[in-house]
């Protein structure tokens, strides 16, 4: 019996999606729930499971076409799967100049797939691996023909991240390897301009198109103007410093300053409603519930998972939150509901060094906050020149929906609560 493949449902927001990589060749043997084929949007890197044992009979959407919701990727001729050794030949793309070991008694396939047969890595060793590893993960291991097995996951039920590839491949190659630099003049290939001065063309991702469009929208669509301020960051400093080892110890997370930041958010938003609302053609949208999209750097881009219910979250249970997100950003695991919705952002390019930027609102929302780096400034008290640690806030909102005067109160309201954190335990 004949079972079709095909792509999953789609949220509203993403008409189509990338066929990025194939894990498996037609032929080879599948199981159910092995990933077959990394499909990207552009938003996450999507993996499509296996429904049923058996072996591929065909693909039906190769690398790089671009498919649909429902659109057939592959058929699975359903029923007994050949053994495991049976498999690991088909799939084995090694040179014809190698010698092929003895052959061994046939082995279960749970016992196939916890221990390779030979201790050099192949393609096949890798594909039997392949549940217990992040897409991410799953490429750097392909490029760097990597045997999954020697790798030590930091995941759940051991699940191997890109993270935990780059510390094996530093473990292993220690030592910078010599460059040949003829090896850094790119091939002709792809390449123009001038002699001597060459230029490479390569696409763009879709994550990066996405970003690049959603820019372009929000400044097409919205009047954007920015309001700056300045906080005294000291109170904040002094109650970390004080409370670090405990907080961590208690909860098991860092305390920083995102937590801080979005508790002052939401104080704010629930002052001034009207940056919490978005214009949904010619009428607003008012909400009543604070999610927070919290700007995350990830090898693919910028993303901004949304930290939902604010109002009812602890510090920790933001930390908590955050710390997940970067992770999932890392490995690139987001899904598509940790992206979707939110009323709110806050993005903090003084990670990155930056002093003061001007944010560019995520749409369909009409506010966003920059956060920067904390530098020591001289700074007037009662008369005195004291050194403070500053740090300059910019918040970016539609103008078509909020008055300077709300966008500054708003901004106002959150350097208050930072300058005195006490502010956010009394709610004054």
């Amino acid at each position: 019996m004949t079972t079709e493949v095909r792509v999953p449902t789609l949220p509203e927001s993403v008409a189509d999606a990338t066929v990025l990589a194939w894990h498996k060749e037609p032929g080879a043997a599948v199981r159910r729930g092995e990933n077959l084929v990394d499909l990207e949007t552009d938003k996450v890197v999507l993996e499509v499971p296996a429904p049923v044992d058996g072996v591929l009979a065909a693909i039906e959407a190769k690398k790089g076409d671009v498919v649909g919701a429902d659109v057939v990727l592959a058929r699975i001729e359903a029923g007994a799967a050949p053994p495991a050794e049976q498999a690991v030949a088909s799939a084995q793309e090694a040179p014809a100049t190698v010698a092929r070991p003895p052959a061994q008694p046939p082995a279960p396939p749970a016992a196939a797939r916890r221990t390779p047969p030979h201790p050099a890595p192949t393609r096949s060793a890798a594909a039997d691996a392949e549940p217990i590893l992040a897409p991410a993960a799953r490429r750097l291991v392909k490029e760097m023909a990597l045997d999954p097995a020697e790798i030590a996951g930091s995941g759940r039920d051991g699940r191997i991240h890109k993270a935990d590839v780059v510390a094996f491949l530093d473990r292993r190659e220690p030592s910078e390897p010599e460059i040949d630099p003829e090896a850094l003049v790119p091939p002709p290939s792809g390449l123009g301009g001038e002699a001597g001065r060459p230029e490479q063309r390569v696409p763009m991702t879709r994550l990066r198109a996405r970003i690049a469009e959603r820019l372009v929208e929000a400044q097409q669509t919205a009047a954007i103007l920015t309001t700056f301020n300045e906080v005294d960051m000291q109170a904040v400093t002094d109650l970390r410093r004080r409370y670090r080892d405990p907080f961590e110890q208690a909860h098991g997370v860092r305390l920083g300053f995102m937590s801080f930041f979005v508790k002052a958010a939401v104080e704010a938003l629930q002052r001034f409603p009207v940056v919490n609302a978005s214009v949904d053609e010619g009428d607003i949208i008012y909400h009543g519930y604070y999610d927070i999209g919290i700007a995350v750097s990830s090898p693919r881009g910028l993303v901004v998972p949304i930290l939902r219910n604010c109002d009812q979250l602890s510090m920790a249970d933001i930390e908590q939150a955050i710390a997940g997100f970067a992770g999932k950003a890392k490995d690139g695991s987001l899904s598509y509901e940790d992206l979707t919705g939110g009323t709110f952002s806050i993005t903090n390019g003084g990670v990155f060094g930056s002093l003061l930027s001007t944010p560019i609102l995520n749409p369909p929302q009409s506010a966003i906050l920059g956060m920067h780096k904390v530098q020591e400034r001289p700074m007037v008290e009662d008369g005195a020149i004291v050194v403070r640690p500053m740090m300059y806030l910019a918040l970016s909102y539609d103008h078509r929906l909020i008055d300077g005067r709300d966008a500054v109160q708003f901004l106002v309201a959150i350097k208050e609560a930072i300058e005195d954190p006490a502010r956010l335990l009394l709610r004054v």
